[in-house]
């Protein structure tokens, strides 16, 4: 019962953490308020609970970073492919030789290994963190693509890291060899597990469902619980659940351009997952706060292992792995795209261009969440001689603390830095705005004409006019985007009749239209991401005309 009352405190503290963003004089992003929330209920009313990193795990990545997969506009990722690599694969390698060695330095009292855990660990970005950052500034669209598509990808390689590390800590013993391998087993069957698993379901699924109907309730049960199993299959083979759990919302993404689901589903599916994010993110942050007052107790307590008395050294330690952490990443990014330039210019295409105020943005723009906290947690409480492992509490507190400062300097120095930045339009976007609507268009005034033909012959002993007359009105309304009103004073059986005609209609136009848009997301003519706007209207549309 205790749990349970614990939660609904969670709950509310989510919800009051947005009315306190709201209501307070400065802005002050809604992460921050969150921890705050969280380490209040556990320092000051002593509720909190201790975060089993297993079951958060389990629990909350596979739905956030599914649906994260699932809604990445996927263009995006092909087309910057080799960029997001860059920062999620060398960053990730650059940065834990890097930190690691600067940890060891600044703290001799921390063995190479465990300094080599710990920056492996605050290495990848988190993708929860950095969607609640970037929501909240006018980044342009593309870079917010890259920050996205890196922190989906770069926690398999921090987290293979971060175990390569705590092994050696733990037996003294290292094999790149085997790191290597243990890597690409993690990675390549990950993915594979992710889409294989999310691809079968879907064609179960399809099959049951042409046979038997759609139940909405249990198709979007269905959604919830996909990311669930590609998680725990792929870590049941020993590879990486995170990449399953993205695999499968890209597969996912993919697999709805098909057009088999049900408007009611999608529509009630999406308000669903809306509420799901918005409540696991909340807790995510309300629950690393509550670490927070136990964390800082066990690093005071360790506090002479680093020759100091004074415990604010534990600040300056974290202020410098935050310094050393942007500096790595500004270095990395700006030699990064000038050989990218040089590649550009050498084989004739258009050079990627970034100045000194965004590539800045970008490098404090990796931001640091939970997963950091979650994986540092799982350091062994003893090495392999039985003795206590070293660090352990001081190792905690610097990661929780780096999580903190990244946040709070992402959402003081973004602003700053983009304020007046020249964002060009996402003309891009509009064109195949465009497309959607005038093919969505045509192919309902096809319909409307298919079907009026249908209906006319069906009806020989009726008049088509009435037919006619409704199918003129309503191509007339499309034409101009604007639901048009069957007018005139006609007796209440004829309205009666031509309000059914003109349903019928509508809702064959709208499927039509509908149909068109996923055979032009699958022939990547417009981007999925249009056709998931679009669809959604159509969508909404269908559900006003199926209860008039």
């Amino acid at each position: 019962m205790d749990s349970i009352g614990i939660t609904l405190v969670m709950f509310l503290a989510v919800i009051a953490s947005g009315i306190f963003v709201r209501a307070l004089p400065i802005a002050i992003p809604l992460p921050l308020v969150q921890i705050a929330l969280g380490a209040v209920i556990a320092g000051v009313f002593n509720r909190g609970v201790s975060l089993e990193p297993d079951l958060f795990f389990l629990l909350f990545l596979p739905p956030l970073l599914f649906l994260d997969g699932w809604r990445i506009p996927k263009e995006g990722l092909l087309r910057d492919r080799f960029t997001i690599l860059e920062l999620a694969l060398g960053l990730v390698i650059f940065t834990v030789v890097g930190l690691g060695f600067l940890i060891h330095w600044m703290i001799p009292a921390m063995p190479l290994p465990v300094a080599f855990a710990l920056a492996a660990i605050v290495s990848p970005t988190d993708p929860v963190a950095v969607s609640a950052i970037t929501a909240r500034v006018p980044i342009p669209k593309r870079v917010m693509h890259v920050l996205e598509g890196e922190s989906l990808l770069n926690d398999a390689t921090g987290l293979v890291a971060f175990r390569f590390a705590v092994a050696a800590a733990v037996t003294g013993s290292f094999s790149l060899t085997s790191a290597t391998l243990s890597f690409l087993w993690v990675a390549i069957a990950g993915l594979a597990i992710g889409a294989v698993f999310t691809w079968v379901v879907a064609r179960a699924k399809a099959w049951i469902s042409k046979r038997l109907g759609e139940e909405p309730g249990s198709e979007i049960l269905l959604s919830l619980l996909i990311p669930f199993g590609a998680y725990g299959l792929a870590e049941h083979v020993h590879a990486s659940g995170i990449l399953a759990a993205v695999s499968a919302g890209v597969t996912m993404s993919l697999v709805e351009l098909s057009g088999r689901s049900l408007a009611t589903t999608r529509v009630q599916r999406t308000a669903v997952w809306n509420t799901v994010q918005f409540t696991l993110n909340g807790i995510m942050f309300v629950l690393l706060g509550e670490q927070f007052p136990a964390i800082f107790r066990g690093a005071v307590r360790v506090v002479e292992e680093t020759g100091h008395d004074n415990p604010w050294w534990l600040l300056v330690y974290a202020l410098a792995i935050n310094l050393a952490l942007a500096v790595l990443r500004f270095t990395w990014v700006w030699v990064s795209l000038r050989i990218s330039q040089a590649v550009a210019a050498r084989t004739g295409r258009e050079a990627p261009r970034a100045g000194l105020r965004l590539t800045l943005a970008v490098s404090i723009a990796g931001v640091r969440g939970a997963i950091t906290l979650a994986g540092v947690l799982t350091l062994p409480l003893v090495i392999a001689d039985g003795t206590e492992f070293p660090a352990r509490d001081l190792a905690i507190f610097l990661a929780a603390t780096v999580i903190v400062v990244s946040l709070v300097v992402a959402s003081v120095g973004l602003p700053k830095l983009l304020n007046g930045l020249p964002v060009a339009p996402d003309t891009e976007h509009y064109e195949q705005e465009q497309i959607a609507n005038a093919a969505a268009r045509e192919a309902a005034s096809r319909a409307v004409e298919k079907h009026l033909h249908d209906m006319v012959a069906a009806d020989p002993e009726g008049d088509p006019k009435v037919y006619t007359d409704v199918a003129s009105r309503l191509m007339d309304s499309m034409s101009q985007q604007a639901r048009g009103g069957l007018e005139g004073d006609v007796p209440p059986e004829v309205l009666k009749r031509q309000l059914a005609i003109e349903q019928a209609m509508r809702l064959v136009a709208l499927d039509a239209a509908r149909s068109e848009l996923f055979r032009l997301a699958r022939r990547r003519k417009i981007s999925d991401d249009v056709c998931r706007e679009a669809v959604r209207r159509i969508d909404l549309q269908e559900a006003r005309v199926g209860r008039a």
